[in-house]
C-alpha cells in the first residue's frame, strides 16, 4: 500500500476520533474541572476511555485518588498494545517517548494492519498524531462551550458522562467474549453503588472484568 494511502486511511480515522473530543471537553467543565483542567487531562492522559472514567468518579462525587485509580486501571490496555506494537516498529532510543504516548487504541489497529514496518510506522504516526493534535484542539472548544453552558442540569446533560462512556466502549464489545465480561464488570458495578462511596463501584467493576477477562480467556485457548 502506498503512504498516500496509508495517510489518508490514517487521517480517515483521526478526524472523527479526535472531533470527538468536543464532548470530553464539554463534560470536563460542566461536571466541575475548569477549562485548564479539562485541557491538561487530553494532553497528558491522551486516553479517552480512562479521561471519561476520571470525569465519571468525579463528577458523581468520588475522590479524584479514586477517579485516578480507574483512569490507571483502564489505561493498563495500553501497556499491552505497546507490547504488540514495539517488535513491529522497532523504534529506538527517543523516539519511543512520544511513541508510548501516542499508543492508544486507534494507532494500535491501524499499524498492526500494514505488512511491513515502514507501512506500520506511517500508519502508527499519521493516526496517533492526528488524533493527538485534534483531540486536544476539540477538548479546548467543547470546554469553551461547557463553560457557557454553565449547569448541566438544566439541560439534562448530568447523564452525558455515562452516555459519552458507553458511546466509547460499545463499538469495542464486537464477540461474545467482551460483552460477557463488560455485563459482569458492570453488573458487580452496579450492585456496589448503594453499599460503596463514589468511585468504589468502577475501580471494583473494573477489577471484577479484568479478572473474568483473563480467567475466561485461559479457558477458551485451553
Amino acid at each position: 500500500m502506498s503512504d498516500r494511502r496509508i495517510i489518508a486511511d490514517s487521517l480517515g480515522v483521526a478526524v472523527p476520533t479526535g472531533a470527538y473530543g468536543v464532548s470530553f471537553g464539554a463534560i470536563g467543565v460542566t461536571s466541575g474541572l475548569d477549562v485548564l483542567q479539562t485541557c491538561l487531562l487530553s494532553l497528558l492522559v491522551f486516553t479517552g476511555a480512562s479521561q471519561f472514567a476520571f470525569i465519571g468518579v468525579v463528577a458523581s462525587g468520588g475522590n479524584p485518588f479514586a477517579g485516578t485509580a480507574t483512569a490507571i486501571l483502564l489505561g493498563t490496555r495500553n501497556t499491552f498494545y505497546g507490547i504488540s506494537l514495539a517488535p513491529l516498529l522497532r523504534l529506538r532510543g527517543a523516539a519511543r517517548l512520544p511513541a508510548a504516548h501516542v499508543v492508544i487504541d486507534e494507532s494500535t489497529a491501524m499499524a498492526l494492519g500494514q505488512d511491513d514496518t515502514r507501512s506500520a510506522r506511517v500508519a502508527f504516526w499519521w493516526t496517533g498524531v492526528g488524533i493527538l493534535v485534534l483531540w486536544n484542539l476539540f477538548t479546548l472548544l467543547g470546554a469553551l462551550a461547557g463553560k457557557a453552558i454553565g449547569d448541566p442540569r438544566t439541560y439534562g446533560l448530568d447523564a452525558a458522562v455515562g452516555a459519552a462512556f458507553l458511546a466509547l466502549l460499545w463499538p469495542r464489545l464486537t464477540t461474545w467474549h467482551a460483552r460477557m465480561v463488560a455485563l459482569v464488570g458492570a453488573a458487580a458495578a452496579t450492585g456496589l453503588v448503594p453499599l460503596t462511596p463514589a468511585g468504589v463501584p468502577i475501580i471494583a467493576g473494573g477489577a471484577v472484568a479484568v479478572l473474568v477477562g483473563l480467567l475466561t480467556q485461559k479457558g477458551r485457548t485451553a
